[in-house]
């Protein structure tokens, strides 16, 4: 029996919720961006969910079971607004492969931190400034958008939301325009905008808000011991604003300590809390944010302590239906093994995030948690000796079951080869 309802992808880095409130913009700043408070999600009606067993099939091909991805991302400071993470797949054909028998990766589990820097400075929304013409947006009246990218100011790369106050400042005393180039989607453009002499605050503002990183926490999927490479999450991450998968300039990973978990029940996922510090046991830089999750390369290695010698892989159709486990930390840096049960596999010939149904079956773990919290998006998925995949989603009337991600179509977007040769993907 299919459940015809449509998905709901919310917010996650590694907490599930549902959302309830706007962010709110700190007024000390309102020439920029700077939403004042992180924003919580509790209000959402959640849809009915089937009961998983022998009698239910649920097609995790199909949009028909609403989910929130496992895990959930802040801004650096408190202060800048959440983000949303949203799943995609990717129409990338494959034909019929087989894995190269000596590929075989680190599973990881370990909780980690994670720092993103846009490409440029994100456009999240518009506001009025009252000069003494009346109130107007000068970026709106430029047609800056809310999704777009500033790249450039008067031909000055911009790479923080630092870099834009002084020349906004500079161009308004002098009374010039400003030449803003802007990227929106494929295009890049160039836009003139007068900054406005605000009467309240006597600064000159631009009527945007804008943002230039984020941060918050997620679990480590894999690694590839000979060229470092990872891979982590298994989703993309999305800002809350615009709806967008965040362009990033660059990021960073680092150790993340886990101090509580708030228990799931039916209807309001639960989440982990934990702390790390940027400026500290840095672990590798992230240069991909993709459908299929954040990538980069680790500077050093890292151990979990439970799995730490290379394991083969399973492509999607070498995936089965049964007892499985899963990496995750619960408290801590510790890395503990839990049982699950694979509900539904679908052998994927494309790239696509929903590739398996999950069930969380370990007595301890479901005492602890209540099932799948946020946090957990990238714990792998172990079965039969093999890293078959990633944690990705919970159901949100159902914490104890998910979705996840097929290894193999994480490994393609971290840049490691696992076909046989003149069988690749196309």
């Amino acid at each position: 029996m299919k459940h015809k309802n449509k998905i709901r992808l919310g917010v996650g880095i590694l907490l599930l919720v549902t959302l309830s409130a706007l962010p709110f913009f700190n007024p000390l700043q309102n020439y920029l961006s700077i939403p004042n408070e992180i924003v919580t999600f509790d209000n959402q009606t959640p849809i009915e969910v089937p009961a998983l067993g022998e009698n239910v099939t649920i097609d995790p091909t199909e949009d028909n079971v609403q989910a929130i991805d496992s895990s959930v991302f802040y801004a650096k400071e408190p202060g800048d607004s959440q983000l949303v993470y949203e799943v995609a797949g990717l129409p990338i054909k494959k034909v019929n492969v087989s894995v190269l028998e000596d590929i075989k990766v680190i599973p990881g589990g370990q909780s980690i931190g994670v720092q993103l820097h846009t490409l440029g400075v994100l456009v999240v929304g518009h506001h009025l400034v009252k000069g003494e013409n009346g109130s107007l947006s000068p970026g709106e009246k430029a047609n800056i958008k809310v999704g777009d990218v500033i790249l450039k100011i008067n031909g000055e790369p911009i790479k923080e939301m630092s870099d834009v106050k002084p020349i906004v400042e500079e161009a308004g005393k002098n009374n010039k325009p400003l030449n803003v180039t802007i990227k929106r989607e494929k295009e890049t453009f160039n836009t003139t905008l007068q900054p406005v002499m605000d009467k309240k605050g006597h600064e000159y503002r631009i009527g945007l808000y804008i943002r230039d990183s984020a941060a918050g926490i997620g679990t480590m999927t894999f690694y590839d011991p000979n060229s470092k490479k990872y891979g982590a999450l298994g989703h993309v991450i999305s800002d809350m604003d615009t709806q967008k998968p965040i362009q990033i300039y660059d990021g960073t990973i680092v150790r993340s300590n886990v101090t509580s978990i708030d228990k799931g029940n039916n209807g309001t996922p639960g989440e982990k809390q934990a702390e790390f510090s940027i400026g500290e046991n840095k672990i590798g830089t992230i240069t991909k944010n993709s459908p299929f999750g954040i990538f980069g390369e680790l500077n050093k290695p890292i151990k979990n302590n439970i799995m730490d010698k290379p394991m083969p892989i399973a492509l999607s159709h070498q995936v089965k239906e049964g007892p499985a486990k899963i990496l995750t930390v619960l408290d801590g840096e510790k890395v503990e093994e839990f049982d699950i049960e694979i509900v539904s596999s679908v052998p994927q010939k494309y790239p696509a995030t929903k590739g398996m149904i999950i069930q969380v079956t370990d007595p301890e773990l479901l005492k602890r948690t209540g099932g799948i919290v946020q946090g957990m998006s990238g714990s792998p998925i172990i079965q039969d000796g093999k890293i078959i995949g990633a944690v990705t989603h919970v159901f949100v009337n159902d914490p104890t079951s998910g979705y996840g991600v097929h290894i193999e179509w994480m490994l393609q977007e971290a840049g490691i080869n696992i076909y046989e040769p003149n069988k690749k993907a196309s």
